[in-house]
Order: structure tokens, then sequence, then C-alpha cells
């Protein structure tokens, strides 16, 4: 089955409204709807409200931070969901960020392969009903037993960047979560995940904005480039994929505190490396690159172009009845 994946929820609309652009979705191609959890909805409460008013969607999270919910509220979490879901539920858990964690939450961003591994197993266990003592790195956790197990299994899956936790998604998890890369970074990622599983799934988030306005489309990458690439995992992470002599100038002066300077640095090549944009026939021409190179569930985050009014469900529909083909 070709797979197509959406990000929840919608901009700026209310939760109690998404239901309405959700009409538009449902029947042009999108089979998956996908939630975050940073600073905005958190990760569960979007899926479960999709789930109540759309139950043909395969739903997932991508990602749940392993830090900022105790691993026996995750698992209860994911149970409820599943619960209330009728098709398949996929439990997204990653480090997230030390901007996130530590800055915006409060908590130490520490030893994360460990965190990621350690929670992994435990709500793996926790959803199968399993009395859990479990002692390790990360906590200590006596006697736990989900009180309401799912009937139907949530797949477990590991947001993973770099070679250690690309294993791990596919040794502990059911496949690896990816972001910020390019078709041809897939190549380089996927080997690491599959190598321990071959049948993974590799969900990626893929950056979409719909508009042919190329200034306003660079304009909104950028920022966002800039953004999510000098936080310190994803700067590695660029720098691990080779991109360590292209994004330098941005960094340098991303830490001298010059903004717009560290915005003009970024190249116009990196934006169309890394973002996908214009009608719905070359949006759906990008995506099946990454499905080509190895990505089983492209997941889209629609953006909106600077100075231009937020992408309709009816345009983003669109884009789903390119990809496949159903016009």
């Amino acid at each position: 089955m070709s797979r197509l994946g959406l990000t929840i929820p919608f901009g700026d609309t209310p939760l109690a409204r998404q239901r309405e652009h959700l009409d538009s979705i449902e029947a042009s191609g999108f089979t998956d709807l996908w939630s975050a959890e940073a600073s905005g909805a958190d990760a569960f409460t979007p899926l479960v409200a999709a789930a109540v008013s759309h139950p043909s969607f395969r739903l997932g999270t991508a990602i749940v931070p392993a830090y900022t919910r105790s691993p026996a509220l995750m698992a209860m979490s994911a149970a409820a969901l599943a619960d209330v879901a009728e098709g398949e539920v996929v439990l997204g858990i990653g480090t997230s960020s030390d901007v996130i964690v530590e800055k915006w939450n409060g908590l130490s961003f520490r030893a994360p392969y460990q965190r990621v591994r350690d929670v992994a197993t435990f709500v793996r266990r926790a959803l199968s009903g399993e009395r859990i003592d479990m002692a390790c790195a990360s906590f200590s956790i006596n006697g736990f037993r989900l009180d309401r197990a799912p009937q139907r299994q949530p797949k477990i899956m590991i947001a993973a960047l770099r070679p250690g936790m690309l294993r791990l998604a596919g040794t502990v998890g059911d496949g690896a979560i990816v972001n910020w890369l390019s078709p041809t970074d897939v190549h380089r990622v996927t080997p690491y995940v599959l190598e321990a599983n071959p049948q993974a799934d590799i969900v990626a988030r893929l950056f979409v904005v719909p508009s042919r306005d190329l200034t306003a489309v660079r304009a909104t990458a950028r920022r966002a480039i800039a953004a999510y690439l000098n936080v310190p995992v994803y700067a590695e992470f660029h720098r691990w994929l080779g991109r360590g002599e292209q994004l330098e100038p941005m960094w340098q002066a991303w830490q001298a505190g010059d903004r717009s300077a560290a915005l003009a640095a970024i190249p116009d090549e990196l934006v169309d490396e890394l973002f996908l944009y214009g009608t719905p026939d070359q949006i759906s021409t990008r995506i099946r690159d990454y499905a080509d190179a190895g990505v089983t569930t492209p997941v889209l985050a629609i953006m909106q172009a600077a100075g231009e009014a937020p992408p309709s469900a009816a345009s983003i529909a669109e884009i789903g009845r390119a990809y496949t083909g159903d016009r």
C-alpha cells in the first residue's frame, strides 16, 4: 500500500474545527495523520479527535519526547489512543532536543540514546499488559501494570538522525522517523535501520510550502532552517551528512547574534534540497523522489509561505490527489 501522511493539527485552526479540514483530506489519497509535541498542541489530543471524526486514518506521533512524559504516562496515553482508534496506531518516540527538554521544560537532557532505548523498551512491555519491574540507566519502575492494555498493539518507532539511534530504531523499534533530509540523504540513513530490520517502516517528515512564489518560499524556508539547524542535535546531523562547510557561515553568524546575516548565508540550493514547493504536481514529484529513495511513509508538514494566506484544505487535498494519481 502506498502511504501518504499529513501533519496535524492544521495551522491556527482550533482543534474543534479540524474535522472540517479532514472532510476534504480524507478522500484525497492521504492515509495517515501524524502529530508532534513541542510547544503547541500535545501529541495525543489532535489524534484522538481525528480518530473519533475520521476513523479511516492510521495515526502516529512524530514525536513524543522521551523526557517530558514519564514512561508509564506515555504507555497510558498510547493505550488510550489505541482504544479510541479503529485503525493502526504508531507511537513515535524520540529525544526531541536540548532546547525543548531543558530550556522549555526545565528537565535534564542527559544520555539521550539510553533514555530512548529504555523508554521504548518499557512502553512495549507495558502495552502488552505485563507487570513491570525495570531498573535501567534512565529510571527504576517497580510493579507497574497497565490496567487498560490495548487489544491492538501500537507500533513503536524511534526518531533518529545518526547511526546509533538509527540502529536502535531497527532493533527495539518497528522503524525510524527521520526529518530535515533530502532524498539523497535517505540513502545515507536507511541502511543503519534496515540492517537490523529489513521490514522497518521509514517515516520521513517533509516540509512543504505550497506556493509558486519562489521568493516567498525561500523566505519561509530560511527562517525554518535557521530555527532548526542551529539546534545542536540537528547541526551535528548535518555535519555528519557532509554539509558542515555549506552551513558554517550560517552557524557563525547565528552564534555572533546576527540573525539577518545567518538567514542570508543559507544557500538557495539547500532550500531546494530540503523543501518541497510549487504546484501540486511539482510537490508530488518530489514526494516520489523520497519514496523511490526508501521512505515508506512520507508525512507532509504544510507551511504557510511568507506573505500569503494559509494553504486551504482543498489545496492540500490536491497535493494528495496528484501524488496518488486520483484526479
